[in-house]
């Protein structure tokens, strides 16, 4: 048996690339506020998972030099707490994800920048690609959640 080789990911991100802007959700009820944060950003993640197989494709057959692959995902504490985070992709088989957490946290502590995570494709909230020039590609969610922060 062999393994499909990975595609490596490890691309420094551009100096001018769009910076993570975090949105701290508040409310009586950490339920309630995840599911109207859900709302909010339901036509987002449409998109976003929509598009995902194309860009997991790009991913498997190798990124052009310079480029690099994020998921969105959510990590959870044992309180509860949660956060959306960044995680480079470093590996894709079958319906499992492996990566690192490629942002601060501010709010879960049982996880910690770099640390290596793994979670089922169906977690995924979005994906983007960035550039050396510091564009990036996807990111449906950031965008909409710069947007509305504007």
């Amino acid at each position: 048996m062999t393994l499909a080789q990975q595609p490596r990911n490890e691309a420094p991100l551009a100096p001018n690339a769009p910076t993570d802007r975090p949105l701290t959700i508040t409310g009586t009820s950490a339920e309630a506020a995840l599911r109207d944060f859900d709302k909010l950003l339901a036509p987002a993640v449409k998109q976003a998972r929509k598009t995902l197989p194309r860009a997991r494709q790009r991913f498997t057959k190798g990124l052009p030099a310079g480029q690099a692959f994020f998921l969105t995902t959510r990590i959870f504490d044992p309180s509860g707490a949660y956060e959306q985070v960044f995680v480079r992709v470093q590996e894709w088989e079958g319906t499992t994800v492996k990566g690192i957490i490629s942002n601060d946290l501010d709010v879960v502590r049982s996880f910690r920048p770099g640390q290596l995570i793994s979670f089922p494709e169906s977690a995924v909230l979005d994906w983007t690609i960035t550039t050396p020039d510091g564009k990036e590609e996807g990111n449906f969610v950031g965008k909409l959640l710069d947007a509305r922060q504007r």
